[in-house]
């Protein structure tokens, strides 16, 4: 696995838009507020030919325009690191237009976004050998001032920490408007872990602790990778089974059906062969329940027989704040009935 070099001091961010861009509002003030905070920590930015378009279908131009940008500002000398715009619906349909031999044999850099940037983080591990960042999007950190999560996310960019630790509150439903679209992370709900060791809950006094190469994203995405051209999680399992492989999962536009379904294409795939453990973020469908089918069991219903601990409800994906995932690197998980922590190792 490649570890990308830490952004310097003085160094440069750049800015590409391979999924949505900042066109509209309240992104498009959002980012320019985040551009004004990377600038008063001292920081030179570089931007991508597509980050204030809409030209496309559910991207910011058309796939071969986003492709290339992102290759271009990946290849680039001129920046050290890249943070995407924002995520979006149809960044798969850039995949057939990059070239992933370029990029995999290109000096490894940074890459930081979710969602639908799973298209691109995911495949850097499975494809490229090379770590990304599963976390917030450019946008996000218009905010003002910045909250403890994008002060980590932003800190695994620098290099200056490798231990994080779940947060304390969460939100349910966000502040954010055209008129307001910076607000602090309207924090309401306490979280509260739903861990197990197979199908068996963890008991409340149990600590659960596990090792392994993480990988994952947005279920959204990954299961419309499965079986595709672009899937080579059979090769990474095997290249790297003697680490054992941690599964990071979350969902977004997903209702617990789809969850479920996407679960088991998954499994059905053996993308789950060498597990050692799963994460699983709280689903943008917190709470549904549909034909006695909820969130816990659309997951535990396919995975519990791995006999593996599993943690759910962890704080990843689109319900803010979110740890950020080093994806591809080594992963210490130590979860307990109130939070939990993750500590990256870069090997």
């Amino acid at each position: 696995m490649r570890y990308p070099a830490n952004l310097d001091n003085n160094g440069t961010i750049g800015f590409t838009a391979p999924s949505f861009g900042c066109a509209t509002e309240p992104y498009k003030t959002a980012f320019v507020r985040a551009q004004e905070q990377f600038h008063n920590r001292g920081y030179s930015l570089a931007f991508g030919k597509n980050c204030y378009l809409s030209n496309g279908i559910g991207i910011s131009d058309t796939p071969e325009k986003c492709a290339e940008d992102l290759e271009e500002m990946y290849l680039s000398k001129n920046n050290d690191v890249l943070i995407s715009c924002g995520g979006g619906e149809l960044m798969c349909e850039i995949l057939p237009h990059l070239d992933f031999k370029k990029i995999k044999n290109a000096e490894p850099k940074w890459f930081l976004g979710y969602s639908d940037n799973t298209n691109f983080t995911f495949l850097q591990n499975t494809i490229c050998d090379t770590a990304a960042i599963y976390g917030s999007c450019a946008a996000a950190f218009g905010m003002n001032p910045w909250a403890e999560s994008l002060e980590d996310t932003f800190a695994v960019l620098t290099g200056m920490k490798k231990q994080f630790s779940g947060y304390e509150l969460w939100e349910k439903e966000s502040l954010k408007t055209e008129e307001n679209p910076t607000p602090q992370y309207h924090l309401t709900e306490k979280k509260e872990l739903i861990r197990y060791v197979g199908t068996r809950k963890a008991a409340q006094e149990e600590e659960l602790v596990f090792e392994g190469r993480l990988i994952g994203g947005c279920m959204d995405c990954l299961v419309n990778l499965t079986g595709t051209q672009f899937d080579y999680v059979k090769e990474f399992n095997e290249r790297y089974q003697k680490d054992g492989l941690i599964w990071f999962l979350e969902s977004c536009d997903l209702n617990v059906f789809a969850i479920r379904r996407a679960m088991w294409q998954m499994e059905q795939a053996d993308w789950f062969q060498y597990v050692k453990g799963f994460i699983i973020g709280r689903p943008l469908v917190f709470g549904q329940e549909m034909m006695g089918l909820n969130q816990y069991e659309a997951v535990m219903g396919i995975i519990g027989k791995y006999h593996v601990p599993v943690i759910m409800d962890a704080d990843i994906g689109h319900l803010s704040p979110t740890v950020p995932m080093v994806s591809g690197s080594i992963a210490r998980v130590v979860a307990n009935q109130h939070n939990w922590s993750i500590t990256y190792d870069y090997r």
